[in-house]
């Protein structure tokens, strides 16, 4: 079974032209409402308390697919919060999110000195425990039964582990210089720095969708925590007249290592969350899930991509990884070819076709797009959205004309550059969608496949070989990617014909996260 996991494995990523990208959280004191200036709160950051909590860790990790404790049985995944963790929790879940646009996050250019470095990790240090707590909070809470799933414990366990290591990760110790310069602002061009651009209202998202609590007292005004997470700030350039001493680079490189065994143990999430949905309407009998249910999953999701944004792009701009790649910040690349990273998935979905149907030949795809198309993003996130995209078109392509036709018509994939906007509309003619079922295509768990595959709970894995289809997660998740950093998925389909799906990607690369 390890040797034929592993050769599928291989078998895919030969298939790829992997680049840099995200699929894509030490040890902070509790934050304080008082704290409404950026000073007040790095120096919060910077001076943690002598009393902060102190709890075991089992420093286990839990790896899907071939690292799960199958086979790497010394790593226990038993871990249960304490209550005064769980408490903890609850105060951090107090807090808002602060957005982060796409330009905030390349700001660091492709070499950050280590003092910058250190004050974008006290920024995460804080900022990731609050989408974290938010998460665990939202886990406990889930309406009817849902969060008495085992999955779905299983879930929360891992992010209030993931919340404890980083609020316990102890801080290096500096002198009161090293302290005066972090807090001194940085020289950039020249002349002193000024706060970074601000991030601009996501066009897609209406005001507070993706968040799970309010940030305003009940006369409609900004509370004190809310203000105090406005001072934050992700990226400040710091004062590198001088050599920094070795304890901040130490400190940088043991928050990556902590990033990245955060970042392993999450890779299982969305699989384990749709196993314990499957749980919940095989235990209550239900068809679909409700409006509730659909309104936490795309906040959960949101968040969980944001928060291995983030992760992934520390521990990019930490490991200088990307150095290799030109035009890359992190896993951010500033000159996303459009045309190849179509082509790619477009390559991709036509092999996931061919060996779900056995096809001599998937059916033919179109691309229609300029040579020399490029903008900031992320291309494993446009790589996600058109595969998802790609293999839907193709399927109902098949198994609207039969998997035994030589001939299929072509889909069309074709790309607009507008001011505002990159457009991508693939069009199929497989055979279009009642309209009445329109509506259905964004909630999750819904599949027009006749059998819905079952998740084995005993194999938890992400890199599984991709069905054609099957769980329902595909075009939600997709939009929420689209979303993320401005842009939007619509669907427009002519049922007895086929189907257009318009791909919205904001060029201007300054639209906020949306705040969960």
């Amino acid at each position: 079974m390890v040797r034929a996991a592993l050769s599928q494995l291989g078998r895919f990523l030969r298939r790829r032209n992997v680049t840099p990208g995200a699929n894509d959280l030490g040890n902070a004191n509790l934050p304080e409402s008082s704290q409404s200036q950026s000073h007040a709160t790095l120096n919060s950051n910077l001076y943690p308390s002598s009393n902060s909590p102190i709890h075991d860790i089992d420093d286990g990790f839990y790896r899907p697919f071939l690292f799960s404790k199958a086979f790497w049985p010394e790593f226990d995944t038993m871990w249960k919060p304490s209550e005064r963790l769980m408490e903890t929790i609850r105060h951090y879940a107090s807090f808002p999110a602060t957005g982060v646009s796409l330009r905030q996050m390349v700001q660091f250019g492709d070499r950050p000195s280590t003092g910058t470095l250190f004050r974008a990790s006290q920024f995460l240090s804080e900022e990731l425990p609050i989408r974290l707590a938010h998460r665990v909070q939202d886990l406990g809470e889930l309406p009817d039964g849902l969060s008495e799933m085992p999955s779905i414990k299983k879930v929360q366990d891992w992010y209030a582990q993931s919340f404890e290591e980083i609020i316990n990760l102890p801080r290096p110790s500096l002198t009161q210089e090293v302290k005066t310069r972090l807090l001194r602002p940085g020289r950039m061009n020249g002349s002193p720095s000024k706060i970074i651009s601000e991030a601009t209202q996501n066009p897609s998202i209406k005001e507070g969708q993706y968040r799970s609590s309010p940030t305003t007292n009940g006369n409609g005004h900004a509370n004190g925590k809310a203000a105090a997470a406005s001072g934050r700030r992700y990226f400040v350039p710091a004062d590198d007249h001088a050599d920094w001493p070795p304890e901040l680079n130490d400190y940088n490189q043991r928050f990556a290592k902590t990033l990245q065994q955060i970042k392993r143990r999450h890779d299982g999430v969305v699989t384990t969350v749709a196993q314990g949905i499957l749980e919940w309407k095989r235990v209550r009998q239900r068809m679909q899930i409700d409006s509730t249910i659909q309104s936490f999953l795309d906040r959960f999701y949101m968040s969980r991509i944001g928060i291995r944004m983030l992760i992934g792009q520390h521990i990019a701009l930490t490991e200088q990884t990307h150095i290799k790649h030109a035009n890359y910040v992190g896993i951010i690349c500033t000159k996303t070819n459009v045309k190849d990273i179509a082509l790619e998935a477009i390559d991709n979905a036509r092999f996931v076709c061919e060996d779900y149907y056995g096809l001599f030949e998937a059916p033919k795809v179109q691309l229609v797009c300029k040579d020399d198309l490029n903008f900031m993003y992320v291309p494993g996130h446009l790589s996600h959205m058109l595969f998802e995209t790609l293999k839907n078109s193709l399927r109902a392509v098949v198994e609207q004309h039969g998997a035994d036709r030589e001939e299929f018509p072509v889909t069309k994939v074709i790309v607009a550059e507008g001011k505002e906007d990159i457009t991508i509309k693939i069009s199929d003619e497989g055979g279009g969608i009642p309209r009445s079922s329109i509506p259905l295509v964004w909630t999750y768990m819904y599949t027009t496949v006749e059998q819905t595959p079952s998740l084995d709970p005993d194999f938890d894995k992400s890199d599984f070989k991709a069905p054609m289809a099957g769980f329902g997660y595909g075009l939600p998740i997709s939009r929420l990617y689209a979303r993320y950093f401005g842009g939007d998925l619509k669907l427009i389909s002519m049922e007895g014909y086929g189907t257009d799906v318009y791909l919205h990607l904001n060029r201007l690369s300054s639209s906020s996260e949306p705040l969960q």
